[in-house]
């Protein structure tokens, strides 16, 4: 019986989680009773075309689509939809913008911090760290953090023994 070791790549991982608080936000309100599919005509589908890709940006890190993603294009995603997200704080969009003006929502500021966690992300996959999680004899697995291009670590077995 042959142990099965498992590269998570933590880059991707972490710009996927933005991804996932990012398409959560449009769903939230941005600004008073309006989400973010509301209030946006394209930005709200940008938004998302950007945060599937963080998800095809795992799949390729962790070798579950054979088409790989260069680390460069996942910071390009991530840059982009925080412009996006930065320029909807600054400047209000046609649908809420008037002379009174809206108040920002929770939304807005999800958003905020899921498209930093895609570039943080991005920033990451570049290092190629990796948790790598092992099977050991009594079936449960032993996570350690290794490089994923250096051969992976291996936990002792037995605790090292204090000579007198």
């Amino acid at each position: 019986m042959g142990s099965r070791e498992t590269h998570l790549p933590i880059g991707p991982l972490i710009a996927a989680i933005g991804g996932i608080l990012l398409i959560v936000s449009l769903f939230l309100d941005w600004y008073d009773g309006l989400t973010g599919y509301t209030v946006f005509e394209f930005n709200d589908l940008l938004l998302t075309a950007l945060a599937l890709a963080t998800f095809f940006g795992l799949a390729s890190a962790m070798g579950v689509v054979r088409t790989p993603m260069r680390p460069g294009v996942l910071l390009a995603v991530g840059l982009l939809a925080l412009i996006v997200v930065l320029s909807q704080v600054v400047n209000d969009p046609p649908a809420v913008a008037g002379p009174r003006g809206s108040d920002q929502a929770t939304g807005i500021w999800l958003a905020l911090g899921g498209a930093a966690l895609m570039v943080a992300g991005a920033v990451l996959s570049t290092a190629r760290i990796a948790i790598s999680v092992e099977p050991r004899d009594g079936g449960r697995p032993t996570p350690t953090v290794t490089r994923t291009d250096e051969p992976p670590t291996v936990a002792d077995d037995e605790p090292p023994t204090r000579r007198v």
